[in-house]
């Protein structure tokens, strides 16, 4: 029992009032005059006294709060088999006092599996004192206190609090680690029937709280971990109200992470090969949760409660299947996640335009006046008086409230090539928007409402986990693209229009110089329209549609299961996850063929938008240096080969003073 007698006494330097001493255990010297044939065998029952010395001391220090609940359950379980340690003892002495006959080789006897009871526990406890780093030498701590204050450091910066389990840092071995011990140690002792009886038991007591938050977080989406020792970590901090800000999906990458980087924690061996789904399904069931889906105050019945129950892989596969099957549901039929996805290619890739050439004709005067100007509340009446126009498709979208009215200073090409420098896009990583905290590139001075027209669309939760900010930016790029492709189409429209009505351009002029200058002015405007009408048609019909039409067919299967009961083959043919990834590649693979991805084809592209957009400008300056130019239009006499309807013409259109053969 660890307490000095009158022949056995504790070895100098061993203080019975140091916790390092008694989780080390003490060791024993036996006083002169012992038979040197009981020598030996009392030194080796004597191990038994140190060991449970130490464990008793080990139950002390382990059942701290601040050791979490794998370590108290680990703790009550060697306390009870110190508690019959105790009654072998009393049951021990009994047989001494009543029994002539017993002996210390009697004795001996009697001890030994529970001598290599106690000898298992000890080196578990060993092993767990040494991560704990209770048993290294004092010079140890100052050495890591840089580790500890960065550890606290970096809690606070990811939004944790800072609990008792948090402010030693890695000092602490809880939650999966001590789980992971027990496992490695089951392993290595497989051949021991002992031993392996004994850490079995100690494996399935430890792992009951694990498994109740295991069972908690995989069947109501909740996380009861007091002590930061589960195998998925909380961001409190990131709440789902900064959806509407969140360009990096923050809310769905950080809100739940797995704890693979702590250095006080590590996954369970028995949940390595499925940590992913554990937390994917607690995940979609913590959406599901938050929407009403799913009743908390019900208790979980008929669950493995440890890890050696041959149920325990299906209870995580199954509650996998059904979290995923639970908010696919939601998106798709409460939420009507692909009605949502046609109306944003209704809005943002202008399919069908009708509407949207209607709205640029009623906000002309207003888009045309320098970005600073321009009034969004004006543009934002217009643009719902143009949805809720009779006879349009998008009249009959039940989401056409939820599309605003945006001004965006920054060109498009400036804000391009700004995410590609910093993501790298060129070497084939995936393109992220600019976060808010970001500098943004200067905007342009010479923008108009026309060139910084953009589109907002507010999304209610849980569809912004899917059209989240991240990928609302990438559909504003595609469609402030494609409006910048139709109106240069409708500018050099104009232009053709002034180049066959004017007369400047259609009178045939006596000079072949100035004919010949008209006809490469109109070869010229020709190439240009023919080009953005062009590149029109590629982004729409050649990049957009194909692969909008791949996306639908992959929501097709669980929208054709409709309202009925899934058949298991279907059940999980599809993730939420897959699909979030689905949408944001399809939304990056049509920026990328259409070439906005490369900073090298978007200089081209902005020096070739830059000259159409200055020929288009230009045209009536043209006209009247053309009319200037021209020897017969400029003359005081009328030209002999111009007919009727042009001279009718000239007469309507020429501002006073009139021209002498005009009169």
């Amino acid at each position: 029992m660890g307490y000095e007698g009158q022949y056995i006494r504790f070895a100098k330097g061993y203080n019975a009032y140091e916790e390092r001493d008694r989780l080390a255990g003490p060791q024993w010297r036996i006083l002169p005059g012992l038979d040197p044939s009981l020598q030996d065998l009392t030194q080796s029952m004597l191990r038994m006294a140190s060991h449970y010395t130490a464990l008793e001391t080990f139950v002390d220090v382990q059942s701290r709060d601040e050791f979490g609940s794998v370590n108290h359950a680990l703790c009550a379980s060697i306390r009870k088999l110190l508690h019959e340690y105790l009654v072998m003892v009393a049951q021990l002495e009994t047989q001494f006092l009543s029994d002539d006959s017993f002996t210390l080789h009697v004795l001996n006897v009697h001890i030994l599996p529970t001598s290599h009871m106690m000898a298992q526990l000890y080196a578990l406890a060993h092993e767990l004192l040494k991560r704990n780093a209770l048993l290294d030498d004092e010079t140890d701590d100052s050495s890591d206190s840089n580790d500890d204050f960065d550890h606290i450091l970096e809690q606070l910066r990811e939004g944790g609090e800072l609990v008792p389990g948090n402010m030693t840092g890695n000092k602490i071995c809880k939650g999966g680690t001590v789980l992971a011990i027990i496992t490695k140690r089951l392993e290595a002792m497989s051949g021991d029937p002992a031993a392996r009886a004994l850490l079995t038991t100690l494996l399935r007591d430890a792992s009951r709280p694990y498994m109740q938050m295991l069972n908690e977080w995989l069947h109501h989406g909740a996380i009861n971990d007091p002590h930061s020792e589960f195998l998925i970590k909380e961001q409190r901090s990131i709440r789902r109200e900064r959806l509407e800000q969140d360009y990096v999906d923050e809310y769905w990458e950080r809100r739940y992470t797995i704890r693979d980087h702590d250095k006080s924690q590590s996954v369970p061996p028995q949940l390595e090969a499925v940590k992913h789904k554990v937390l994917l399904a607690g995940k979609y069931l913590n959406v599901v949760r938050e929407c009403g889906g799913v009743d908390v105050s019900q208790k979980v019945m008929d669950v493995p409660t440890s890890f050696d129950d041959p149920r325990f892989l299906d209870n995580v596969n199954n509650a996998y299947a059904y979290a995923n099957d639970s908010l696919m549901r939601l998106l798709l039929t409460s939420h009507d996640l692909p009605a949502r996805l046609r109306s944003l290619k209704h809005y943002f890739f202008l399919d069908p335009s009708d509407y949207f050439s209607y709205f640029l004709e009623l906000g002309a005067s207003e888009l045309r006046k320098p970005v600073k100007s321009v009034n969004t509340g004006k543009l934002q009446s217009l643009l719902d008086l143009v949805l809720r126009q009779p006879g349009s498709v998008v009249s009959l979208d039940p989401f056409k409230e939820d599309v605003k009215v945006e001004m965006n200073e920054i060109t498009l090409v400036k804000s391009l090539q700004r995410v590609v420098n910093i993501t790298g896009i060129e070497q084939g990583e995936t393109l992220q928007p600019l976060a808010s905290n970001q500098p943004q590139p200067e905007g342009d001075k010479n923008a108009n409402g026309y060139t910084s027209l953009q589109l907002d669309y507010t999304v209610p939760f849980p569809v912004s986990l899917v059209i989240s900010r991240k990928t609302i930016w990438r559909y504003q790029a595609l469609f402030r693209y494609l409006l910048s492709l139709r109106y240069l189409e409708s500018q050099l429209s104009t232009t053709w229009q002034t180049h066959t009505r004017g007369l400047a351009w259609s009178y045939r002029s006596s000079a072949p110089a100035i004919e010949v200058w008209k006809r490469r002015v109109w070869t010229l405007r020709a190439r240009m329209l023919v080009f953005v009408q062009q590149l029109l048609y590629f982004c729409t019909a050649e990049v957009i549609e194909p692969n909008w039409q791949s996306l639908m067919d992959r929501l097709q299967v669980k929208e054709e299961d409709g309202g009925g009961s899934p058949s298991p083959s279907m059940r999980v043919t599809r993730t939420v996850d897959e699909l979030m990834q689905d949408h944001v590649d399809f939304l990056d693979t049509c920026l990328k063929e259409c070439m906005l991805t490369n900073s090298k084809l978007l200089r081209i592209h902005s020096k070739l938008m830059q000259t159409c957009t200055i020929f288009a400008t230009y045209t009536n300056w043209l006209s009247r240096e053309l009319e200037k130019a021209d020897p017969d239009l400029s003359g005081t006499t009328k030209p002999p080969n111009m007919t009727p309807d042009q001279s009718c013409s000239t007469r309507s259109t020429t501002t006073p003073p009139p021209r002498p053969w005009c009169c």
